[in-house]
């Protein structure tokens, strides 16, 4: 009787550590994902970025090496409990995020005035005489007109979304294990 009850808690002892481990992975793939859309949207598809984009990009460098680094020291032998902590803090990283792509797609749609310093960076020139041509070719990017949509959802639109799932998988993984074991027990 002693081995089935070691052989029933082995799996779920296995699942308890699956879970942290599975969400934290998903987490950084689709971080990594998203960012990688940002910066191919702004260096292949032309979109500069306003100044609230760019701020909203901080949390995916932020965010990212605390979930690869968690998942890397519980590779290496770490207790479970760093990898959650990894993801907790992750996931405060993405809810800043999403409080950003909130209130800039908030902004874009009117329902709430937009930062009024907001326009995109801009490149500095390398000599006196193209400066003129710079500055009549420079546009710049408000940060309360979307430059692009897809299904009703700006870029800030889809950052709110992306960091959501984000915000989510790392509470998950964070503390869906924990759950399981306290009810174990």
């Amino acid at each position: 009787m002693s081995t089935t009850l070691a052989g029933e808690s082995a799996p779920r002892a296995r699942s308890g550590r699956a879970v942290p481990v599975l969400a934290g992975a998903l987490a950084l793939a689709l971080g990594v994902v998203t960012i990688a859309t940002a910066w191919g949207f702004q260096l292949i598809g032309g979109y500069a970025p306003c100044a609230l984009c760019l701020e909203q990009r901080v949390p995916y460098y932020v965010g990212l090496p605390l979930i690869a680094a968690g998942l890397i020291a519980h590779r290496l032998g770490a207790r479970l409990s760093v990898l959650r902590i990894a993801l907790v803090l992750a996931a405060g990283v993405f809810a800043y995020g999403l409080a950003l792509g909130v209130y800039q797609a908030g902004a874009e749609w009117a329902f709430w005035p937009g930062p009024t310093d907001c326009g995109g960076g801009v490149a500095t020139t390398t000599s006196a005489g193209n400066l003129l041509a710079q500055i009549q070719s420079t546009k710049l990017v408000s940060c309360t007109e979307a430059s692009w949509r897809m299904f009703g959802l700006s870029f800030a639109g889809w950052n709110a979304v992306a960091s959501a799932a984000l915000v989510l998988l790392t509470l998950a993984g964070a503390f869906v294990g924990l759950q399981r074991r306290s009810a174990a027990q």
